[in-house]
């Protein structure tokens, strides 16, 4: 469920576009979401650096390509003296999945793809994505180089941290495979995850991360330049070993199968479930029939509430599930969902998880 704003008024959003018709598109679709306000519009970065020490808005969204400044550099700027939530509209193209990719690296909540054609007249067809979007990233907390910030005014009330929940059903402690479910701001939480791994992990790790076909397998590219063990975007029939990583593509559901007594990974072209495919559901539900409760599972940030029917599912069968602390999380709605539900062995803050992991799988 998205979360709603705060009582105390709606969400201001400046919209920056270069494109007079992109700003007016994106400016109706906000308007007609009666929790959002449209504070104004921008014609470019520099325009944008200008409107938000005049107008306060409590959110952003940004174009990436603009003339004068772009979206990059409006958005470090944004981060270093103003720490605002942004949403990146980018294209869906490589160069496009490149630049938001560092974009989330530099602290921007979310990302938004645009349609394609110049004119992206197609722009209402992601207008609830959209709205979604807003409406969470106006709860997010922003993390950037120089730490963790709440969101302007529309906070959530923060709930009381704990590590043991519920005592682990499989007490013999073997874990053969980690499953990781990520969406809002997890590129960034696994940007810090897993580069913290060592090389010899003792068993593979499958994640979902809540993206589009067009940036998984950058995201994969990158993570396995900055990290010890091995990342990889999941392709059909790849091998699941120790130190390897693998990141579910986008438009694909990733699931695990047995082949000759090997772990291999399989793509399923299901339709999305709840509303997101990949989705962590259904990949955790997978590794339930094939591992049993042999399995590590963790909920990392994001909106909404994929793994939690997959992750009670591993932990009926005796799996050690995890869940990001709401002090770290940029949204806590995945491992608030599993909190909720009850199936939570234990809550840990980011930074605590790479070593939680590496002592939960000896």
């Amino acid at each position: 469920m998205i979360p709603s704003p705060a009582k105390s008024g709606k969400i201001r959003v400046l919209v920056v576009d270069d494109s007079a018709l992109m700003r007016q598109f994106i400016s109706d679709i906000l308007r007609g979401d009666p929790r959002i306000e449209v504070a104004g519009t921008a014609r470019d970065g520099r325009d944008a650096l200008a409107q938000i020490q005049t107008l306060k808005p409590d959110l952003v969204t940004m174009d990436v390509e603009m003339p004068n400044m772009d979206g990059l550099h409006a958005l470090e700027e944004i981060m270093r003296t103003n720490p605002l939530p942004v949403i990146m509209v980018s294209s869906m193209t490589q160069e496009g999945a490149e630049t938001t990719l560092k974009a989330l690296a530099l602290g921007c909540v979310d990302f938004i793809g645009k349609p394609s054609g110049s004119i992206s007249l197609n722009i209402k067809t992601i207008g609830q994505e959209l709205i979604d979007k807003v409406i969470a990233a106006s709860t997010a907390k922003l993390r950037t180089k120089a730490g963790i910030f709440p969101a302007a005014v529309h906070t959530l009330p923060h709930a009381p941290d704990f590590r043991r929940m519920t005592p682990p059903v499989n007490m013999t402690g073997r874990r053969d495979i980690v499953a990781i479910a990520s969406s809002t701001g997890g590129p960034m939480a696994l940007s810090e995850l897993i580069p913290k791994l060592p090389k010899k992990f003792p068993v593979p790790i499958v994640i979902t991360q809540h993206m589009p076909k067009e940036f998984t397998g950058s995201f994969a590219r990158r993570l396995n330049g900055s990290s010890a063990v091995e990342v990889v975007e999941g392709f059909d029939g790849l091998t699941l070993k120790p130190g390897r990583v693998v990141i579910a593509p986008g438009g694909s559901h990733l699931v695990v199968r047995r082949r000759n007594g090997v772990a291999v990974c399989g793509l399923s072209d299901a339709p999305p479930v709840l509303s997101v495919k990949p989705a962590a559901n259904v990949m955790f539900l997978s590794i339930a029939d094939e591992y049993g409760g042999n399995v590590l599972a963790v909920i990392l940030t994001g909106m909404g509430r994929d793994g939690t029917d997959g992750a009670e599912a591993l932990k009926r069968r005796g799996a050690y599930v995890l869940a990001e602390s709401q002090k770290t999380c940029v949204v806590y709605g995945m491992p608030k969902s599993a909190v909720d539900a009850g199936i939570v062995d234990e809550v840990l803050p980011l930074n605590e998880i790479p070593d939680a992991m590496v002592r939960l799988v000896k």
